[in-house]
């Protein structure tokens, strides 16, 4: 379940009922969730608690949608997957890998997307923008000159602007998505401690250690 409550339909938001209507038909998205894609659906519906994040949130997914954008739907899809990916969200890598297929990137394109940078089905300009999303993301922003300029060299200034905030605002999804267990980030911490079949909790190092001369 996710870490913050649910809203649905009783939430008497408008604008998401709208969106439920498309997502779940006639069920209620919490006590009966689903959508067609195969996920939950409750980033909709724990976005709902706060109806303006709700609102704001969609209006960001019809930004990057928009006819209006000049950037490439297909370079805006990879640096929208290898954020996903690399911020290690299953929800936001996954979903993305369909709107990779979508968006016309081939299947060894999008199988790719995890080790890109030993890939050879990328062009120059989605080499670009795979390094610089990962400048973004990896690194916080800290692009090295000669990333830029590669970029520079393939897209105008107006489609790395779009391409910038689209990549970074899907930084924020896989964040978020993580940190509140949304969809398929509904997880269990991994990285645990594995106890000792006897439950001795000694160092495990200690086989190193020299013996001290008698």
């Amino acid at each position: 379940m996710p870490r913050l409550k649910q809203a649905g339909r009783e939430a008497e938001n408008p604008f998401a009922n709208q969106i439920f209507n498309l997502l779940f038909g006639d069920r209620d998205p919490v006590e009966q969730p689903g959508t067609a894609t195969g996920t939950p659906g409750n980033w909709w519906t724990v976005f709902n608690i706060v109806p303006d994040a709700f609102k704001h949130t969609t209006e960001g997914f019809q930004f990057y949608r928009s006819p209006e954008r000049k950037i490439d739907p297909k370079l805006r899809e990879l640096g929208q997957t290898r954020a996903g990916y690399v911020v290690g969200s299953q929800f936001v890598f996954s979903q993305h890998c369909k709107a990779s297929r979508d968006a016309g990137l081939t299947e060894q394109q999008i199988e790719a997307i995890p080790a890109w940078s030993v890939a050879d089905c990328f062009s120059p300009a989605e080499r670009a923008v795979l390094a610089y999303t990962d400048a973004l993301v990896l690194q916080h922003g800290r692009v090295p000159d000669g990333v830029f300029a590669s970029l520079k060299a393939q897209l105008s200034d107006e489609e790395i602007l779009e391409l910038t905030y689209i990549t970074c605002t899907y930084m924020m999804h896989a964040v978020m998505s993580r940190a509140l267990r949304l969809e398929y980030d509904d997880v269990e911490e991994r990285v645990v401690e594995v106890p000792t079949p006897d439950g001795n909790s000694a160092d495990v190092m200690t086989m190193v250690d020299k013996p001290e001369d008698d």
